[in-house]
């Protein structure tokens, strides 16, 4: 069942039982759910300072089931821990050396790590992933 959208996010009701009227959020089983979930939460996204409390919460929830089929959905990535070091590093503009003082190490380790000439230990792992805000086991390989 394909949904009808609203033609802007200034249509969209402003309270949670109007919007649950366009929309019901519902536990998505299969492409036409997520398509259709999906859709709606696009309304939302990027407008996050101009949402009431209600619409907020209404996102939020969407998000929560469209990342939830994603995760129960979708093979697992393979990254490298190095391979998402570098991405990490170039997201957030660091260098080598940022990366070194991060691990509290020597100057060349950081770069050593980048290109791959030296391993990410354990105690690495655990210090990237607080600083990442990410499990430490993304760092492990």
């Amino acid at each position: 069942m394909k949904t009808k959208q609203p033609a802007s996010f200034q249509a969209l009701p402003k309270d949670y039982d109007a919007l649950c009227r366009k929309f019901l959020p519902r536990p998505i089983h299969d492409k036409i759910a997520y398509q259709n979930t999906a859709e709606v939460a696009d309304t939302f996204a990027g407008l996050e300072d101009q949402m009431t409390g209600d619409q907020n919460d209404y996102f939020d929830l969407l998000c929560d089931l469209i990342e939830k089929y994603d995760r129960e959905s979708l093979p697992p990535l393979k990254v490298s821990a190095v391979a998402l070091l570098r991405h990490l590093a170039q997201e957030h503009r660091l260098t080598g050396a940022d990366i070194s003082r991060i691990l509290g190490k020597s100057a060349p380790l950081g770069r050593m790590i980048l290109r791959g000439e030296r391993s990410i230990t354990a105690d690495h792992a655990i210090t990237l992933a607080r600083h990442f805000g990410l499990r430490a086991d993304a760092f492990i390989t």
